[in-house]
């Protein structure tokens, strides 16, 4: 005889494990649409997710957002709405075997008429042959996939998963949306702090609301940290007895809390791309102020410095350019400087080269001009060299006429005289203009002078 599917009733309750002594994160975990804060672009009445969610048929989606924004809980409440059977899956400790198995149990499921909801956080860290392994299942409908990532889905999930699940972009939470759940919790007796009367001081709630930096999961568990720092605090006198009071919450208390912010930066995935190229474009725009900030977010956030400075070295020579020469100087030097002097000393080295790099003169000039020329040297790879420029060491190179009618510069008082230096397929092609900032305003001067000389020598020949 078959098995029928397990028993749901025996299973526990998707919210059941945030009973008890769970970290005041999970016992918060909203169980309706409306405790869900923020994402009200997702999440309002007439919104497309919402009404699939409360109609409990949203099929297999993506949930792509920071951390502490919601989508394990919108996974969970899915799950919920549906009447599923809600299974976690680790991208990290299980495997294939584990993917079978849920299959497995997926179709039993399926005949008796219980969808099963597989949830997969940090999906990106799931590997191609998993993805794979799952693909058809999802394709068929035995399984409703529901997954979270941290990191741009367009990097980490082959295109063949993607193009089948319906991705949602989560937003970090507002400050209001931070405030909002911690007062919730404050006041919530069954599942948060409501019991311990907990005060907060207005002050300590901004502290607390603003350097949680959109994440509830954080704010929630300084918060329970606080309120333990706040009630192991000893009393003055130890041998009378404490009488129950009010849990008073101050600036200090939120900030010993708090402890260290670490970064939001991941070296190897979107954030990395993001904070570079904002870097990148304030050094373009000439702002000082923003390119040593996003330089200091990611030095803090771990980022290499040696990848810093090959950045800085690369726009030195691709935005700045012949504007001034000196500063591929003073990258190679900062460059050099760190290498030397390490942490923290050598910082300031990147960042003297930072702002030398965001208030100079820029220029694309020499970049445009490379790409222009690379581009004309590949569509005339054949190109002859002029015969009045090639070398002509032997004799025979020499009567072939291998450097016949070449002029040498330093022949005349101006150190210039007139000819062609390019092939004839690409004669009078102009690749380098200058701009007439920095020191390419000198640069376009003696191109000016040069012309001038050659069109008088031109002249002078013609008479």
């Amino acid at each position: 005889m078959k098995k029928g599917p397990k028993q749901t009733s025996a299973q526990p309750s998707v919210f059941e494990p945030l009973a008890g002594r769970a970290p005041l994160a999970a016992r918060m975990r909203p169980r309706t649409l409306d405790d869900v804060a923020g994402q009200r672009h997702l999440l309002e009445r007439g919104r497309a997710l919402r009404e699939s969610v409360e109609k409990g048929d949203t099929g297999s989606i993506l949930f792509w957002g920071p951390p502490g924004t919601g989508k394990t809980t919108l996974a969970r409440l899915i799950a919920k709405y549906a009447k599923g059977e809600f299974v976690p899956f680790s991208a990290v400790t299980d495997g294939i075997p584990r993917v079978r198995e849920i299959v497995g149990d997926a179709e039993r499921r399926l005949q008796a008429g219980v969808r099963t909801i597989l949830f997969i956080d940090e999906i990106h860290r799931f590997n191609r042959g998993q993805q794979d392994a799952l693909l058809p299942h999802v394709e068929a409908g035995t399984l409703t996939l529901i997954g979270a990532t941290t990191e741009n889905p367009s990097f980490e999930l082959n295109g063949a998963l993607l193009s089948r699940l319906r991705v949602y972009v989560l937003e970090s939470l507002t400050t209001d949306d931070i405030r909002a759940v911690v007062r919730r919790a404050l006041a919530d007796k069954a599942h948060g702090l409501g019991d311990l009367a907990v005060e907060i001081d207005a002050d300590a709630l901004e502290m607390l609301a603003t350097e949680s930096d959109g994440d509830a999961r954080r704010a929630l568990t300084v918060l329970e940290a606080a309120v333990q720092l706040a009630t192991e605090a000893p009393a003055a006198d130890s041998s009378v007895p404490s009488v129950p009071s009010a849990v008073r919450l101050s600036k200090d208390t939120v900030r010993e809390a708090l402890q260290w912010r670490a970064a939001r930066y991941d070296k190897t995935g979107e954030e990395h791309y993001n904070l570079i190229s904002a870097y990148h474009k304030a050094l373009r725009g000439s702002d000082p102020q923003g390119s040593l900030y996003w330089l200091a977010r990611m030095i803090d956030g771990g980022e290499d410095p040696m990848y810093i400075a090959r950045r800085m070295v690369r726009f030195a020579t691709e935005d700045i350019g012949l504007a001034d020469p000196r500063a591929l100087e003073i990258t190679i030097a900062a460059r050099d400087a760190y290498h030397f002097l390490g942490q923290p000393e050598g910082e300031l080295a990147l960042a003297e080269a930072a702002v030398y790099l965001a208030t100079a003169p820029k220029s694309n000039r020499v970049y445009a001009a490379w790409g222009a020329a690379r581009e004309a040297a590949r569509r005339t790879p054949a190109a002859a060299v002029p015969k009045h420029i090639r070398n002509a060491p032997t004799g025979l190179m020499k009567d072939l006429g291998y450097g016949e009618g070449y002029q040498y510069a330093h022949n005349v008082p101006e150190g210039y005289l007139p000819q062609e230096y390019l092939p004839d397929e690409v004669r009078g092609a102009v690749y380098y203009e200058p701009t007439a900032f920095g020191f390419e305003k000198d640069v376009a001067k003696r191109l000016a002078w040069w012309a001038e000389l050659r069109e008088k020598m031109t002249r002078e020949r013609g008479t």
